[in-house]
């Protein structure tokens, strides 16, 4: 553990599609004890995930407030899409409430892209954020600031297979790695056809399995900016809840 730095101290949990990552960052955003995780459970019902972050949390550092990040569309705290875990059992569970009232501390929830994306966007120009996970996650900056969610995930890439379907983790399984860069790559083309970004981050845990030479205005963004981001969601110019 680090020294614990100032506060008010953050619970930032980064829930994903085959995992549950927790840790509680100093003011500054950083992370004064090492990152915990555990497997998401399957299935990935709301009351399943909520009792493994109990859990979870459990050797860590007290905090004031809490970060959460979420594998789908979010709105006004509650969930209203969760592809990799289950969306009929999610559709419409307050989960920013839930996790507030578990844990007797405020809480604020966004998309995981999102929070990722305010952990290494250098608010310049039109960021883009993809994460390459269980599925693809995706984040639009402008100038710094949130564009209303654009949920890339089920959108058709190929044929009639969607973006999560085809660089997704299932997708990376069953092709193999050297066929996943190649869609990877195409994928990357296909976004700046389509958004003209500045720059383009590529996150989540399958970014490792990139082998080819990314382009210029393409960066690889550690796995650790969907905890670390968690600490903007308490900046008031950065936090427009919708």
């Amino acid at each position: 553990m680090s020294d614990a730095g100032s506060g008010p101290h953050t619970l930032a949990i980064d829930i994903g599609g085959s995992g549950l990552k927790a840790s509680v960052l100093d003011a500054a955003g950083r992370m004064i004890v090492k990152r915990v995780r555990t497997p998401t459970p399957s299935p990935a019902t709301p009351s399943a995930v909520l009792d493994k972050l109990a859990d979870l949390i459990q050797p860590l550092p007290r905090f004031d407030r809490i970060s959460i990040g979420f594998p789908g569309v979010v709105r006004r705290g509650a969930v209203i899409t969760a592809p990799n875990l289950g969306t009929k059992a999610w559709r419409g569970f307050a989960l920013q409430d839930e996790i507030s009232k578990l844990f007797g501390k405020p809480a604020r929830l966004e998309n995981d892209a999102e929070v990722a994306g305010l952990g290494v966007i250098e608010g310049k120009g039109l960021e883009v954020v993809v994460t390459l996970g269980t599925g693809f996650g995706s984040a639009i900056f402008n100038d710094g600031r949130m564009t209303p969610h654009l949920e890339l995930a089920h959108h058709p890439v190929r044929r009639s297979e969607t973006y999560d379907q085809y660089v997704g983790d299932a997708a990376l399984e069953a092709i193999g790695r050297k066929k996943w860069n190649r869609r990877v790559l195409r994928v990357i083309v296909i976004l700046r056809t389509l958004l003209n970004y500045d720059t383009l981050y590529i996150g989540g845990g399958n970014a490792r399995n990139i082998t080819f030479k990314l382009p210029k205005n393409v960066v690889l963004a550690s796995n650790e900016r969907g905890i670390t981001g968690g600490i903007r969601l308490w900046e008031d110019r950065v936090w427009h809840p919708h």
